[in-house]
């Protein structure tokens, strides 16, 4: 990596540029384009993303104060507020929608060893929903209340490394438990989900395609008790059961045994019920399973607070998509970034470094390494000594 690069073009040097050029050409995204093109687009709003810009303006303004070293970004057209808009109004969201997938396909393999809190080989997804609250006013196209508008994130978290590995943007009406029908399943992968996505009839389709999943389960569940297995119940285990759905419409939907597991914490003194298709794992480690489903609920916390997806640039379907794409392409960018060169810092940390030098000509190595300074050897042991005997 050449150390007079700007850190931003050292940054935009692990896009995969052959891969973004197929996903403009599937899409037309260059249809009727005369200079700002759909990298100079990408590049403006990972700009915003990296430096934390609220508004196009405050994008034009940082650009334009920069205008020599925009080539040196590898922005090669003058950066204008409206024509940003118009872009972001325009260009169709899947051609950034798909870039995320790719990068998405190269993060995943550089993280498969990492751990995350079960010792389990096989691949760990959470899944879960967030909601953006918005204008009804300013966004008509995204209902969800009577009086507000709102678009929802539904992820699917590969647990090791936190990486998105699916994400569906829809209005605030759509319920997360139809997301289940969007997924295809993973033979042998585990799916943690929360009780919001209890619907036995789905989740048949994750048994029958060979896919385990752990949910919680409804208060008012009822089943049949087939068998109860021998548990420890000073470790919190209370039951683990083999069970049978005896509600018509649920044992029409999921006819095979399930296995029902009871934990008492120990410090709330709360029972939780778990749900699973797998009968071959320790009761605890299935409830260990489960405990690490809060990682998506920290990733969503993580991406409102330090990513620019809770205020957008438009107000257009196309160009919120657009906008929450791009933000989900930096991330990964960014993850990968960390992986490939090895930083033993954090993805904040990195985002907030980042923030500050993106027009700096230091080599990324040296600037998220963190070493300490060196001491100054040339200053004199006397400096501070008034007298001399």
């Amino acid at each position: 990596m050449n150390p007079g690069q700007l850190v931003f073009a050292q940054l935009m040097q692990h896009l995969p540029l052959t891969t973004f050029r197929r996903c403009v050409a599937r899409y037309s995204g260059h249809h009727k384009v005369k200079s700002f093109s759909c990298l100079d687009q990408f590049l403006c709003m990972a700009f915003a993303q990296l430096t934390f810009r609220e508004s196009l303006r405050d994008i034009e303004a940082c650009l334009r104060a920069q205008a020599a070293k925009l080539y040196h970004l590898g922005i090669r057209s003058r950066v204008s507020r409206s024509t940003l808009a118009d872009a972001n109004e325009i260009r169709d969201w899947r051609i950034y929608a798909d870039f995320a997938q790719s990068l998405i396909g190269i993060a995943r393999p550089l993280y498969a060893e990492e751990p995350f809190g079960v010792d389990l080989r096989e691949t760990v997804y959470a899944l879960d929903t967030t909601t953006i609250d918005l204008c009804l006013s300013l966004f008509p196209w995204a209902p969800f209340r009577s009086t507000k508008a709102a678009v929802r994130l539904h992820t699917l978290l590969d647990l090791r490394g936190n990486i998105p590995t699916f994400i569906h943007i829809s209005d605030g009406k759509l319920h997360e438990i139809n997301i289940l029908d969007e997924l295809i399943p993973e033979p042998g992968a585990f799916y943690i989900l929360d009780r919001g996505f209890l619907d036995f009839d789905r989740l048949h389709r994750f048994h029958e395609a060979g896919a385990f999943f752990v949910i919680r389960a409804k208060s008012n569940l009822k089943a049949q008790r087939r068998y109860s297995h021998p548990v420890d119940r000073t470790t919190g285990l209370v039951c683990d059961q083999t069970i049978l759905l005896t509600v018509f419409y649920s044992k029409q939907g999921f006819s095979e045994p399930l296995r029902r597991i009871k934990i008492r914490d120990a410090e709330s003194g709360k029972s939780v019920v778990f749900l699973t298709n797998n009968f071959a794992l320790p009761a605890l480690t299935i409830g260990k399973l489960y405990r690490c489903r809060w990682q998506i609920e920290l990733f969503f916390k993580w991406i409102k607070q330090h990513l620019r997806i809770k205020a957008f640039f438009g107000n257009s379907e196309n160009a919120v998509k657009s906008q929450i794409w791009i933000a989900v392409s930096v991330y990964v960018l960014v993850a990968i970034i960390k992986k490939c060169l090895h930083f033993d810092v954090s993805l904040y940390e990195v985002l907030q470094i980042l923030s500050l030098t993106m027009f700096e000509r230091t080599a990324l190595h040296q600037l998220l390494t963190l070493a300490p300074p060196e001491p100054n050897s040339t200053n004199s042991h006397n400096q501070l000594t008034l007298f001399e005997f």
